[in-house]
């Protein structure tokens, strides 16, 4: 039984060490030694002159989707990017389809340059995130004709680029010429205090003939990891689908490279998004209109996202129009949960998430009370202590129990050092005279777990963290602490609260019990502040319950030093 037991922590302790130097191996910029990663590449594929981002056709209707025209790409010079500007946000529009290539959150830094704002779609020599829209042609159409397009080069209508003092509202409107007897009319409108851009798309049918065009809303980006994202905690970066039939579906650019993508090809309800850490993207379209979700690789390190409307037959000398919303911003729960069902799960809790949520709005409530996110963790993680504060006493009474019977126990392997089967029958009684559960002391705790788990990933995933103050030098919940104070305190809580635990008999276990808790130590050195707080506060509360209740048993708390003979 020893044999068994002592190989699993043998087996544990060496998986856990492999991870740990695997992922030291890509913080200082090598490739993975146990688990290599396809290589991203450094700059990214731009779409060749004249080639067109939207996916044609679509797999999955039964009846397809007219091929995509390609307009001739418009010369350089012609090209206009036009700066509009919020109190929110400072967006850049391209003639070039009347496109949004590039936006800045005004509300949020760059980490890796605070004097700078948060980028999040760009058009840089090294990404590539663009928000597209255009028409093609409808299914049954004869020939194809092309039609106005995010290569189409448009025309901005004269009017102001910034939001006026007072005034609520902001739109920015751009018209194409007339291609295959279409015109095609894009109209933003921005609203203060908003990260969503409500988007009209006004189709005339100037032509002799009825015209049944298809509109396309689609997100495009390169497959590089944000910018300064941590190795040591893994956030998913990528495209997702929401629709009521299927839910919240995310898929890796590594799916969609390999052919692999398993999504609802039509709805009609839901959005489609482009995530990552903290922020997202994503294009609404009205209940009950049809569309067709698409995802696809459009180039080297290029992948879409998107849907496909109908519109129907415009008769000539009439127009319709479509009406969407794109959302730009940073993921804000509630917000998120204010614009259309299922938005919120961009915020990815993973498994954890029927935890995670109740956890999110009990910290939310505390901060509008005490208008801090540091000193609200450290009250959330005291009011979870308290919860579970009769589960902790019967896990530190059984610890202390143990403590008690430690001599007697030491005394007997002593003895029968030679003769394990009896040494373990002899183990079984002792355990049963004084009604102790060896398991005892870690079944209560176990059940805690995915509480802690659930409520690691709030933090984690919580932008409100992001650049968000604690006190003294802690200016940055959401990045390591930089003079490595706070790993330093988590090292040595942990180290000290090992230290209070009994000693297993087994000198094997006692060296592990070391160990582990030592190795996983290095890895809070990489951690957001946030995150290491949270864990010291729970490595303090901890130490204090079991200290008093050793106390209250009779068993003075006694530190079990290491012995690595």
């Amino acid at each position: 039984m020893n044999d068994i037991r002592r190989t699993i922590l043998w087996v544990i302790f060496g998986f856990a060490m492999v991870l740990l130097w695997d992922k030291w191996q890509v913080f200082n910029g090598h490739k993975a030694t146990f688990f290599p990663m396809p290589v991203e590449q450094a700059a990214v594929g731009k779409p060749v002159a004249g080639a067109s981002s939207v996916p044609a056709p679509i797999a999955a209707p039964a009846a397809g989707v007219a091929q995509v025209p390609v307009d001739p790409a418009a010369p350089a010079a012609a090209k206009e990017q036009v700066l509009v500007t919020t109190d929110l946000l400072k967006l850049t529009f391209d003639t070039e389809g009347g496109s949004l290539v590039r936006s800045e959150l005004l509300g949020q830094v760059d980490m890796a340059d605070k004097s700078k704002n948060f980028v999040l779609l760009d058009d840089s020599k090294d990404r590539y995130y663009q928000a597209q829209t255009g028409l093609i042609a409808g299914v049954g159409s004869v020939g194809g004709a092309a039609l106005p397009s995010h290569k189409t080069l448009m025309t901005l209508v004269p009017g102001e680029r910034s939001l006026a003092e007072g005034a609520k509202e902001l739109v920015v409107r751009f018209e194409s010429p007339v291609v295959g007897g279409i015109k095609l009319v894009k109209t933003y409108s921005l609203a203060r205090g908003s990260y969503v851009i409500n988007v009209k798309h006004e189709v005339q049918n100037v032509g002799t003939t009825a015209v049944s065009p298809q509109l396309y809303l689609q997100l495009v980006r390169d497959g590089n990891k944000p910018p300064g994202e941590s190795s040591f905690y893994s956030t998913f970066t990528g495209p997702a689908v929401y629709t009521d039939a299927m839910k919240y579906q995310k898929v890796e650019f590594k799916k969609i490279e390999e052919n692999k993508v398993d999504i609802e090809k039509t709805s009609a309800t839901g959005y489609v998004a482009m995530v990552q850490h903290y922020f997202a993207s994503a294009w609404l379209l009205g209940d009950g209109i049809q569309r067709d979700l698409f995802m696809r690789k459009v180039d080297t390190n290029l992948y879409a996202v998107g849907m496909i409307t109908p519109m129907n037959d415009i008769a000539p000398g009439t127009s319709k129009s479509v009406e969407a919303r794109m959302f730009v911003g940073p993921q804000l729960e509630k917000l998120l949960e204010s614009l259309t069902p299922g938005l919120e799960l961009v915020k990815d809790y993973g498994w954890v998430k029927i935890l995670a949520e109740p956890l999110y709005w009990l910290l939310d409530k505390i901060h509008s009370v005490l208008m801090n996110w540091g000193w609200s963790i450290v009250a959330l993680v005291l009011l979870l202590k308290i919860a579970f504060y009769w589960l902790n006493a019967k896990a530190y009474s059984s610890m202390a129990k143990m403590k008690a019977i430690n001599p007697r126990i030491t005394e007997m392997r002593e003895r029968l050092k030679d003769k394990p089967a009896e040494m373990q029958q002899a183990m079984m009684k002792i355990y049963r005279e004084e009604k102790i559960n060896p398991m005892g002391g870690c079944f209560p705790i176990m059940i805690q777990i995915p509480v802690f788990m659930a409520l690691y990933w709030v933090l984690l995933s919580s932008v409100e963290m992001r650049n968000a103050p604690w006190a003294l030098w802690i200016h940055d919940l959401s990045s390591p602490d930089p003079f490595f104070i706070l790993p330093v305190l988590m090292a040595l809580t942990t180290m000290l609260q090992t230290s209070l635990n009994p000693a297993p008999p087994d000198p094997l276990q006692a060296k592990m019990m070391w160990f582990m808790p030592l190795a996983f130590s290095v890895m809070f050195f990489f951690f957001p502040a946030g995150l290491v707080m949270y864990w010291i506060t729970n490595n303090a509360l901890s130490i204090a319950q079991q200290w008093i209740i050793n106390t209250r048993m009779g068993v003075p708390p006694k530190f079990h030093l290491p012995s690595f003979k």
